[in-house]
């Protein structure tokens, strides 16, 4: 039986304390939905800075059932915050709420891009993301049992230490920093690093940067962003900047000196954080999708998202169905690249002209990536 859902779409300074109260009695209810991503903090916060912001408010019966914070870029519409949201979906009691095709269909714009969807939903396919829960001992606990499982790993990450504090001196960790002219160093070493790799700067677009900024200065209780930062011999060796509500504490943007990568500075920075946040009652510690390889020796739990491009039926999904299949001559891994790339330029990028910029530069870096390797003779 089809639900019928009905939808408002309001500006999220529209959000009255009666929508707040619901929503955050939504969250309650909802265990799924516990990352910071969605407290209606973070949306009012992005629904400042990102262009083209809104919130659907999805009623049944006359009842409100569910929100959805979301921008649009030309006809898409997309998580509010995207590509810095690591986390979305339909914010709702379990079961009430419209899934992710019905949110689609109601939404009404060429084509829903969810990169990390939380909730029901068909399309697209599922992704793992990975995360660290303290046991009931705590840091020590958790660091004893992976040393124990992991014990070459562990144990080279402990010279690394000793290795930076012979070269440099002694090491220093400190966290909940919120000096602006630390983000901008942080921001300045994400920007190299995107340069280096030939991935999209989603700083260049002014908005990103400014979000970073206004969730750090925004302080409310059991809500916020933050960074750890750590030192050696006087000298900045690494930050990471993470969002945090309850006991979720989720890692965002971490960089380090790239001249210093030997010494693993970035893992051990996140092993202090993790240490200095579980002494204040932080019990689960996000690390995001997978792919880095320090990750596995760390996490011990997971949650399933979908990743998925909703089409409005009609030329629209003829169209992406021709394009999707030239693609697949060239394989599934270039396909895959090449709409995560599409998809951050499409939310950062606000004009039509650096939306094309950045796609020829997209295209270019994942043709070279994928590239055959030429033979030897």
């Amino acid at each position: 039986m089809t639900r019928r859902f009905e939808v408002e779409i309001v500006r999220p300074d529209g959000l009255t304390d009666a929508d707040i109260a619901a929503w955050r009695g939504m969250l309650d209810a909802n265990p799924a939905l516990a990352s910071p991503y969605f407290r209606p903090e973070f949306a009012q916060i992005a629904g400042r800075v990102s262009p083209r912001a809104a919130i659907a408010r999805f009623s049944r019966d006359g009842a409100v059932v569910g929100y959805f914070p979301h921008q649009r870029r030309g006809g898409a519409v997309q998580a509010l915050g995207a590509p810095m949201n690591d986390y979305h979906g339909v914010v709702s009691r379990p079961g009430e709420g419209p899934s992710l095709e019905e949110a689609a269909r109601l939404l009404g714009g060429s084509r829903l891009n969810v990169g990390a969807w939380v909730g029901e939903g068909e399309a697209g396919f599922e992704r793992q993301t990975m995360q660290v829960a303290l046991p009931t001992g705590g840091y020590d606990a958790w660091y004893d049992e992976q040393r124990q499982t992991w014990g070459k790993y562990f144990k080279d990450k402990e010279r690394a230490r000793r290795s930076l504090e012979s070269e440099l001196g002694p090491v220093r960790v400190e966290r909940g920093l919120r000096d602006p002219a630390l983000l901008d160093q942080l921001i300045a070493l994400k920007r190299e690093q995107y340069q280096r790799t030939a991935r999209h700067d989603v700083f260049a677009c002014g908005w990103t940067a400014e979000l970073l900024h206004e969730l750090m200065r925004d302080r409310r209780k059991g809500f916020g962003a933050s960074m750890a930062a750590m030192w050696a011999g006087g000298k900045l060796v690494a930050i990471e900047y993470s969002l945090h509500a309850d006991d979720r504490y989720h890692f965002w943007f971490p960089a380090y000196v790239p001249e210093l990568a030997r010494c693993s500075p970035g893992i051990l920075l996140s092993m202090d954080t993790m240490r200095l946040a579980s002494a204040e009652g932080y019990r689960v510690f996000d690390f995001g999708f997978g792919g880095e390889g320090y990750k596995k020796y760390f996490c011990n739990a997971e949650e399933t998202v979908r990743e998925a491009v909703v089409l409005r039926p009609g030329v629209g999904s003829a169209l992406s169905d021709a394009a999707v299949g030239l693609l697949g001559q060239r394989g599934q891994a270039l396909r895959t690249s090449v709409r995560r790339r599409w998809a951050a330029i499409e939310a950062c990028e606000v004009t039509p002209i650096n939306r094309f910029k950045g796609a020829v530069a997209a295209a270019q870096a994942a043709a070279g990536k994928f590239a055959p390797t030429p033979a030897r003779g």
